[in-house]
């Protein structure tokens, strides 16, 4: 079900959105291949415990986080995955592991990786693992207002 925090957030912004139904999936991955969309258009949302606290990263699902670069670009001296019970903690409102790419909701910041800003459209899980949404990525910009880096690499 689409989180009623973000559902809310998105009618009170009045953003034309769709929610899409699809079978059960886990991974960015799986979800992209369920909805027979391009991974590349697919967010994935990694949740980054540093010494500055959480912070999120949306990137393309057909790529992985560069930790490395991450914490030369932000400055930070320690940044890792959080763990799947400290996301229990965070997003209440989500299944774990399908929180929107809306930190602002979840009083953290946003970091959009440059690779997912090229499409005009972006889908994303929307706190299911059986429904996304997709909406344009200028109204996603406009209401998150991310800071945009290069933090990822291609998956193998």
């Amino acid at each position: 079900m689409l989180s009623d925090k973000l559902k809310k957030y998105l009618d009170d912004n009045r953003i034309r959105y769709e929610v899409i139904s699809h079978g059960e999936a886990y991974t960015a991955q799986e979800v992209a291949q369920a909805m027979h969309v391009k991974g590349q258009m697919l967010v994935k949302v990694v949740v980054i415990n540093s010494d500055k606290g959480h912070m999120m990263l949306a990137l393309p699902a057909d790529r992985r986080v560069d930790i490395s670069a991450l914490r030369a670009d932000l400055g930070l001296r320690l940044a890792a995955l959080t763990s799947e019970q400290e996301m229990k903690k965070l997003f209440p409102d989500c299944d774990t592991g399908a929180m929107p790419p809306f930190g602002n909701l979840y009083d953290m910041p946003v970091y959009v990786d440059r690779s997912l800003t090229s499409d005009p459209e972006i889908y994303f899980q929307a706190g299911s693992h059986y429904e996304a949404v997709r909406m344009s990525y200028a109204d996603f910009e406009r209401l998150v207002k991310p800071r945009v880096l290069e933090a990822s690499r291609k998956a193998a």
